[in-house]
């Protein structure tokens, strides 16, 4: 069976699929055909935004997040308050989050973690801070996806998130695609850049 492959740049305050039964938007209000079966892979919550794949090979959700190797995830943050390097490191060593349904507390895995004088990422959608407010753009990278796991992170540290973008999976990343935009992508180049 030949299947398709996609990159989209999920716009805020959208849910990453098809059909709901709560009063939402959803992937199919997007401008696009996309053929029947196709899903998201992964998720991102209805307040992030940026780089979702959707695919209509059902293995791929497997191959990409419950295989022995890891992928690299790549997002903007912003969050409130001005963000030290002292606290920078206790992010990229790892710090305790809450875990879901009562576990004990999850330490998170070691990850990449700058603070950003400015993001290099074009913004033309989503929640917007008053200039006046103090915050700080940080890019994070990391290769494990808890639930909600960067919101919990930062939130760790006393910086709540007020913005969250994944810009990249692996090798394939939004680059200057806007809100609503799709990609479709060749299975060899998806394979390829995703590492799979």
């Amino acid at each position: 069976m030949h299947h398709r492959y996609f990159i989209l740049n999920k716009p805020y305050n959208m849910v990453s699929q098809f059909v709901s039964s709560h009063d939402v938007k959803l992937l199919g209000d997007i401008d696009f055909e996309f053929p029947e079966g196709t899903h998201a892979i992964g998720r991102l919550d209805k307040n992030s935004e940026g780089l979702l794949l959707l695919t209509t090979n059902t293995k791929i959700t497997r191959l990409l997040f419950q295989g022995k190797q890891p992928h690299s995830r790549t997002y903007l943050v912003q969050v409130r308050h001005k963000m030290s390097e002292e606290t920078a490191d206790l992010l990229r060593k790892g710090i305790a989050i809450s875990a879901q349904g009562g576990q004990p507390d999850y330490i998170t895995q070691p990850c990449s973690v700058k603070i950003l004088a400015q993001p290099s990422y074009t913004f033309s959608s989503g929640y917007i801070l008053w200039p006046t407010v103090p915050n700080t753009w940080i890019e994070i990278t990391l290769t494990e996806g808890k639930f909600h796991q960067v919101r919990k992170m930062v939130d760790a540290v006393h910086h709540g998130c007020k913005r969250l973008i994944r810009i990249s999976i692996e090798d394939i990343t939004l680059e200057n695609m806007q809100p609503g935009e799709v990609v479709e992508i060749p299975e060899d180049v998806f394979f390829s850049k995703l590492k799979l």
